[in-house]
């Protein structure tokens, strides 16, 4: 789609990984340092539409990624998400996984992780 923001990034090679069916690249507001985005290069809006080739090559980069980050920042965790549709906050609507890399103390308290989403579940 000629006005997508990730199909753009693709096109004018702005990413920093790729393979056969997906591409990373730094998130342009990232919520920890290191943090990427892992995109299948076919303009699809969710997971449920992906082939199993190209979920194969998501995971596959993001294991890519992974090491990469390792060796540059050094983090002490990871969370690893997508917004599915609107309402589960996705804004471009290109399927990308966040690849998040997480520090000690970079939150007061990292229990629940990705529950944090909703503050009132994130503790229990």
């Amino acid at each position: 789609m000629k006005d997508c923001f990730f199909c753009k990034c693709f096109k004018t090679n702005d990413y920093y990984f790729e393979n056969e069916l997906a591409f990373a690249r730094f998130d342009d507001f990232p919520v920890n340092k290191g943090h990427i985005e892992i995109i299948p290069k076919r303009h699809i809006k969710d997971w449920w539409s992906t082939t199993l080739d190209e979920k194969i090559a998501i995971f596959a980069l993001i294991d890519e990624v992974k090491t990469f980050i390792d060796k540059k920042y050094h983090p002490d965790g990871y969370n690893i998400g997508m917004n599915l549709g609107k309402w589960a906050g996705q804004s471009v609507m290109h399927l990308h996984v966040h690849l998040i890399p997480r520090y000690k103390n970079d939150v007061e308290n990292p229990r629940g992780g990705v529950r944090g989403i909703i503050p009132s579940k994130q503790n229990y």
